[in-house]
């Protein structure tokens, strides 16, 4: 980053709450109707899971869930018919519904619902009663020894598990009280752990100071330089161990990455401190005058606009560079925190004036900036991440609009700014690709229908570069970039009626 031309002003790195501050002071148009955009992209997600992870064709995973579905139908159906006499439901090995029952009378009434009867000698009721018991005694239960006990309606049984020797399972039974004819012992070499979901915004832990999260990416997250240094342990919003300080630069930068444990799960979300999450898309700079919002753990969500690029602060504890001016205010705690603009991740908070009762000035890391220091790369909605974007091609001229974005092989990215537009009035909608040299980039025009998006035009030859044009109707469209083959950075630009 050009760090050359730049403003120096006197403000105050905000310390991770618990320790001492220098300066600041403070305690730690309408919407389409119908399906939803994200439900279809959903329920694509779904399918190429599906695929993945059970193996199964398109056609075999969209058979699947109308199968599974109409089974479950069929067992709500026959639960309540059935009443004291039904002891479970499973998909058999020809994905038919198999339903047990401890009647040898009611067998008829599960054939004529089109599934497959089999009666067996404990009733569903039974063996609800005996993992009850169980459960009451779980204190019993020594976590290392026995992970867990479920009912198994293949077997009509309670299973106990065993992690090693079954001596401690036994006992657990015995000295539930329960029925232990009806209770299966199983090994097993599962020992179960809590997962912990990485979020920026959330507070983490170094020893006795509090700081922010700044963005999940693959490994941990980044956030701010000041809060710890390489070796430092944190621990996460709950105070359970979480991760190390890997890399750590202050002052001239203030900007870290953390390493999280295998009980850590980076997500792409950002704490929006109303009971939701913002979902990270990309990292497409906003432009100066562009609305702008951040996370922290101690004023929450606050937002702003940004002012200036490239600013050094004169900290007391050393400049600081290439940072960038808003007037967001924040406070000691929210170190190391969230900005965004949108969906776009922007950076992660370093120092300030003033605060939020107030109002104030604060400063950012530019997250691109970390991702390129480190190596690392952002987690996003797409499932994967990505990289800091290099300069953008600017072959697209002439057009109304302009975006810039980066894109990994196989990715998909939709414009404007993850989202759609209206379009008002008939005419015509046209949009210029640049894509990286060297790759496969495609573009496609898509139009909301009523209950979901469809491809009204597209370019799709074997290029990097690509156009399209419709002239159409008014309604919600969106563009669609595609990296079919090959990553990178693109431009697009296009003109709507």
């Amino acid at each position: 980053m050009n760090r050359t031309v730049a403003a120096t002003a006197a403000a105050a790195i905000l310390l991770p709450a618990g320790l001492a501050a220098v300066v600041l002071a403070g305690p730690a148009g309408a919407q389409p109707t119908g399906a939803s955009p994200a439900g279809d992209a959903a329920s694509t997600a779904m399918l190429a899971a599906m695929q993945r992870d059970l193996g199964l064709t398109e056609k075999a995973a969209r058979e699947r869930i109308a199968g599974d579905d109409a089974a479950a139908r069929i067992e709500l159906a026959l639960r309540k018919k059935l009443g004291p006499a039904f002891a479970g439901a499973w998909l058999g090995a020809d994905s038919k519904l198999v339903v047990a029952v401890s009647e040898s009378s009611r067998t008829a009434e599960v054939t004529a619902a089109g599934a497959t009867a089999k009666v067996v000698a404990n009733s569903g009721s039974k063996l609800d009663l005996i993992k009850e018991k169980l459960d009451a005694a779980a204190a019993k239960a020594p976590a290392g020894k026995v992970p867990g006990w479920y009912v198994d309606v293949k077997t009509n049984s309670v299973v106990v598990q065993a992690h090693g020797a079954t001596t401690a399972a036994k006992a657990f039974i015995k000295a539930s009280g329960v029925d232990a004819a009806a209770v299966r012992v199983e090994t097993t070499a599962e020992l179960p752990r809590l997962f912990y979901d990485v979020r920026g915004g959330d507070a983490y832990y170094i020893g006795g100071g509090r700081c922010s999260v700044g963005f999940s990416v693959n490994g941990g997250f980044v956030t701010a330089g000041h809060c710890g240094d390489p070796g430092n342990a944190t621990t996460g919003f709950n105070r359970v161990a979480q991760g190390t300080f890997q890399g750590s630069s202050f002052p001239g930068n203030d900007y870290a990455w953390v390493a999280v444990n295998s009980n850590w799960v980076p997500q792409p979300w950002v704490n929006n401190y109303s009971g939701g999450n913002v979902t990270v898309a990309g990292s497409t700079v906003a432009a100066i005058g562009a609305a702008i919002c951040r996370s922290g753990s101690t004023t929450g969500w606050r937002c702003g606009t940004v002012q200036a690029y490239n600013q050094t602060v004169n900290y007391a504890e050393g400049s600081v560079s290439g940072l960038t001016r808003t007037n967001a205010c924040a406070e000691p705690g929210d170190s190391g925190g969230s900005w965004l603009s949108g969906q776009q991740a922007q950076g992660v908070t370093s120092g300030g004036s003033g605060n939020c009762t107030s109002g104030g000035t604060t400063y950012f890391q530019p997250v691109n900036e970390i991702l390129t220091a480190y190596g690392r790369t952002l987690v996003t909605s797409g499932g994967g991440g990505t990289t800091p974007p290099t300069t953008p091609p600017t072959g697209c001229s002439g057009y109304e609009f302009s975006v810039n974005g980066s894109l990994a092989s196989g990715g998909s990215a939709y414009q404007p700014d993850n989202s759609y537009y209206y379009s008002s009035a008939s005419g015509t909608h046209r949009a210029c690709l640049d894509g990286p040299t060297g790759t496969d980039f495609d573009l496609y025009l898509q139009k909301w229908n009523g209950s979901a998006w469809s491809v009204v035009a597209q370019g799709a030859t074997s290029a990097a570069d690509e156009t399209a044009s419709y002239t159409g109707t008014s309604g919600y469209y969106r563009w669609r970039v595609h990296a079919y083959n090959g990553s990178g950075s693109y431009a697009l630009g296009y003109t709507n009626p």
